[in-house]
């Protein structure tokens, strides 16, 4: 058991909490960060799960991105892939999707594709959706010139 950040070596009680907290083997500094994070921008944690899934697979990717009017769960600039976690996604509101179709455009008007992901599908299939975000990077990789 190591932490997936610097690969310090974790107790049993150390593994345990950063499992309980984020789902994710953080050593205590960096669970205290990660914690953090999570108090100051609301980041859900299954974006914290996401980023060190797409990070095993070596994705260069950033936590809470700020793109000039908001901040991007995750971001993957090399491709220009924004990444937005739901957490609320059941019952979507008018107002809500006129919204999002408002950042979505704005992204696109930057060069940026912007996909939503539910968290119930980082939470039970994580690796999937690792997998599935490497093709989308793969097909975005072929239709722009990568940074």
């Amino acid at each position: 058991m190591t932490c997936v950040e610097c690969n310090k070596q974790l107790d049993y009680s150390d593994h345990k909490a950063s499992m309980d907290a984020l789902g994710v083997e953080l050593c205590p500094a960096h669970q205290r960060r990660m914690i953090k994070l999570i108090e100051s921008h609301n980041t859900p944690k299954e974006a914290i799960q996401l980023y060190y899934g797409l990070k095993e697979a070596g994705v260069t990717a950033m936590l809470e991105w700020w793109d000039g009017s908001k901040s991007i769960d995750i971001a993957i600039s090399r491709v220009k892939l924004n990444i937005e976690i739901d957490v609320e996604y059941n019952m979507i509101t008018h107002e809500q999707a006129i919204h999002d179709l408002e950042e979505a455009m704005h992204s696109f008007k930057n060069g940026f594709t912007t996909i939503r992901i539910p968290h119930v599908l980082i939470k039970y299939y994580l690796k999937e959706t690792v997998n599935n975000i490497l093709g989308i990077m793969e097909g975005l990789r072929t239709h722009i010139k990568a940074i």
